[in-house]
């Protein structure tokens, strides 16, 4: 990977950070319905998968995945918008801020976290394969997410079964990240490794250091080369540490200290990498840093500024009247 490619992976990796450190902010001062949830700790592993997506294939993030979300091309301000519950925004301020998607651009909305995208992801590729739209050896992909603790859902099991059979080109991107909410991995999973089911699904697998950005690189780009190569389905396994609680609501006190001390943070480590290599200096990471901030502050502002639904005025019905008579004709 050259160095363009990796200053741009630790953009997206700030960049993430920084949103993701706002919206906490704003969920501390209450103008956040329900909670926030971050990816602290996974951006290098998630801006990974997203930096190697490119027109045409699906990606269906999880509550983790902003870095990713945003290199796949997620505008700045739809995360904003959604958060903060405007009328603006992709969901129009109706639900969450964690189901927002862009499904022309491929971008699914995420159902659930608890594995139940892996097979609206399948059923994506399958339908084009039915089409005859996914032939050759250059195929556009499904990419989707889960920690360790939703790898213990049945859904899940079903989606990956149905990958491997089909031989689908499918890119299961897994963040062991330790901690199922609470639940610590010895009580999650027996296997030595979450890798290790991979075998028994029927597909390839893969491992590497979630907290180094230049492995989460490699082994996402030869997990996503294998399957647009036509090789099915990828299970990639990053280990690391999901450094904050499962969300605004968790102070995460119950992590042990001697977990903590054996994870750092992929975002310095990777900062330190390339200042060490001579990819960047301390001068270029500050400025990148000041550079994203000021970015979303500007998007911010313009956000706060917006109104948010008036139950007087909004459409609070799943379809329209339009809708409607194009669905009946």
């Amino acid at each position: 990977m050259n160095d363009v490619k990796r200053l741009a992976h630790l953009r997206w990796m700030i960049l993430a950070r920084v949103l993701d450190d706002r919206m906490s902010s704003f969920y501390k001062q209450g103008l956040i319905p329900g909670s926030v949830f971050t990816g602290r700790g996974q951006e290098a592993f998630s801006a990974a998968g997203g930096m190697l997506l490119r027109p045409g294939d699906v990606f269906a993030p999880m509550i983790r995945d902003l870095a990713g979300r945003l290199a796949f091309g997620e505008p700045i301000i739809d995360g904003i918008r959604t958060c903060l519950g405007k009328r603006t925004g992709p969901m129009r301020g109706r639900d969450g801020n964690i189901h927002r998607g862009l499904p022309s651009k491929g971008l699914l909305p995420m159902v659930s976290h608890l594995g139940a995208m892996v097979s609206v992801t399948c059923g994506v590729l399958l339908s084009r394969r039915l089409k005859g739209q996914a032939t050759g050896t250059d195929l556009a992909i499904g990419m989707t997410s889960i920690g360790d603790g939703g790898m213990a859902t049945g859904a899940l099991h079903e989606g990956l079964n149905l990958a491997a059979v089909e031989k689908l080109p499918l890119v299961m991107m897994v963040s062991n990240n330790q901690l199922s909410y609470s639940t610590l991995n010895d009580r999650s999973f027996a296997c030595k490794h979450l890798v290790d089911r991979a075998l028994g699904y029927g597909m390839r697998g893969h491992t590497c250091d979630g907290t180094d950005a230049d492995a989460c690189m490699a082994t996402m780009a030869d997990a996503v080369a294998r399957a647009r190569r036509g090789e099915g389905p990828q299970l990639v396994v990053a280990t690391l540490l999901r450094l904050a609680g499962h969300g605004g609501h968790d102070d995460a006190l119950y992590v042990p200290a001697d977990l903590k001390s054996r994870f750092g943070d992929c975002l310095p480590l990777s900062e330190r990498t390339l200042k060490v290599q001579g990819v960047a200096t301390e001068d270029s990471i500050r400025a990148l840093w000041d550079e994203v901030r000021e970015e979303v502050e500007v998007v911010v502002e313009q956000v706060l500024k917006e109104r948010g639904p008036d139950p007087d005025e909004e459409d609070w019905c799943a379809y329209s009247v339009r809708d409607l008579k194009k669905v009946r004709s």
